[in-house]
């Protein structure tokens, strides 16, 4: 495991405890996510047929957020100014899917992979840390609502 880290072929993203910078200052180092290098090479070795993408199989319902995790963390390591992701959570009550600075601010990004808008995670977050802008990704529209940009997931950066 080590090997594929070093190699950046097996993406890791640690868990922070305080969404502030320098967010590394706040990596707990006991836990952490790892991530397949690329969503279709994640799909193939899960051995999810492509017709349960294309025809909305029910196997595909429960394993879409997994593919959709995967496909937002390769759009935000592709990006030059984000140099570490991480997730956050609050216990056992909330998780956001990643955190990053960048700009002089730290973001939230919660990836929802449906129209289905509700992130009661994304919530908590933004009731305890009162961030200036959080990013949630989605097949909705692109809209600003009250400091939360929802971005859909064609267009994400």
């Amino acid at each position: 495991m080590l090997w594929l880290l070093d190699s950046g072929l097996l993406p890791k993203v640690g868990r922070i405890t305080k969404p502030s910078w320098p967010l590394k200052a706040f990596e707990d180092l006991k836990a952490f996510k790892l991530y397949h290098l690329d969503v279709g090479l994640l799909r193939y070795m899960s051995e999810l047929p492509p017709a349960a993408i294309l025809d909305g199989l029910k196997v595909f319902e429960e394993f879409k957020g997994a593919l959709t995790e995967q496909y937002v963390l390769s759009e935000l390591s592709a990006k030059g100014f984000i140099r570490s992701v991480y997730y956050w959570t609050s216990g056992a009550t909330a998780e956001v899917d990643f955190v990053f600075f960048g700009d002089k601010l730290v973001y939230p990004v919660e990836a929802k992979a449906s129209i289905n808008l509700q992130a009661k995670s994304l919530k908590i977050y933004r009731e305890r840390y009162n961030p200036e802008l959080s990013i949630r990704t989605s097949l909705s529209n692109l809209r600003l609502d009250n400091g939360l940009l929802n971005i859909p997931l064609y267009a994400l950066f």
